[in-house]
């Protein structure tokens, strides 16, 4: 039997808009341009410290949130050398992916989204529902990261003090 598997459609400029503005907002440089090239997140490519952004590949707005969360969890010296997918170029980046999640729970507090547009069902290798559950109960991955970058306090989170590691 064959089965025909839609692509989603691309994420819309009501979603993609405020997210980028926020990203730009904070002092993260973003590109928008066309992506020919397969990339670790559609529509979205860390390029030389930059975000770029493909509109016409990007299948959901909240990956701008995860992959501003790699950018600004690295170190303002380090941020321009980023490219790629970060880990699979940098292995020992892995464990700021922990930061990044909670990164991206604090924008999304901040932004007044739901957790779920970040932590959405095709991502996350499955977990997507673990890891809302894990946030919304209190129990915040990754924040002993934040406290030592110097972004936010445990008494604090998920409000930030400042969105990018100096």
């Amino acid at each position: 039997m064959l089965r025909f598997f839609t692509r989603p459609a691309a994420a819309s400029p009501a979603q993609v808009d405020p997210l980028l503005a926020f990203v730009q907002e904070i002092g993260l440089a973003v590109r928008e341009a066309p992506l020919r090239q397969l990339t670790f997140l559609p529509g979205l490519l860390i390029a030389e410290g930059q975000l770029v952004v493909d509109r016409r590949r990007l299948l959901y707005a909240g990956d701008i949130l995860h992959e501003a969360g790699h950018l600004a969890v690295t170190t303002a010296a380090e941020r321009p050398t980023l490219g790629g997918n970060i880990t699979e170029n940098n292995p020992e980046k892995e464990g700021e992916e922990m930061a990044v999640l909670a990164w991206t729970y604090a924008a999304c507090h901040h932004l007044n989204l739901s957790p779920a547009v970040v932590f959405h069902p095709a991502g996350y290798k499955g977990q997507s529902e673990w890891l809302i559950q894990q946030f919304e109960s209190g129990s915040y991955l990754g924040l002993p990261l934040l406290v030592w970058m110097g972004l936010t306090t445990q008494s604090d989170f998920p409000r930030m003090h400042r969105w990018l590691r100096a």
